[in-house]
């Protein structure tokens, strides 16, 4: 069996992976050093965005809530801000109104895609002055 240690150097991989970060994921202190047979993990405090992504992934919803996705009908990128039904709820990059996509219309956002998007909204910011 691994150590206590490893498995949690595993789940911080796993959840970093599928774009969930827990800060203060680790073995408790209190029985880490105790002589039960098996410590406890931690998985610490996080924020609400973090526990529902952690949600959306858990329930292996895709692409999962949080992350940034295209709707491949119009091109648009948006934030995935949830699951109903056989749509995807963007919202777009930078914030305003969500609109609903087909499940199968919606594809993972390269990092090159969600910084266009962002840069074409500050352009267009900047311009209405």
């Amino acid at each position: 069996m691994r150590s206590t240690e490893e498995v949690v150097e595993s789940l911080r991989q796993a959840l970093v992976g599928a774009g969930v970060v827990l800060p203060s994921l680790c073995v408790d202190p209190v029985t880490g050093a105790s002589d039960e047979p098996f410590a406890l993990v931690d998985l610490g405090r996080c924020n609400v965005r973090v526990a529902e992504r952690l949600a959306s992934v858990v329930r292996g919803e895709s692409p999962p809530v949080g992350t940034h996705a295209v709707d491949a009908r119009d091109g648009r990128v948006g934030e995935v801000m949830g699951h109903v039904g056989g749509s995807v709820q963007l919202r777009p990059v930078g914030g305003g109104r969500e609109w609903d996509c087909p499940h199968g219309s919606v594809a993972a956002a390269a990092t090159d895609e969600v910084m266009r998007a962002r840069l074409r909204r500050t352009n267009h910011e900047s311009a209405r002055g």
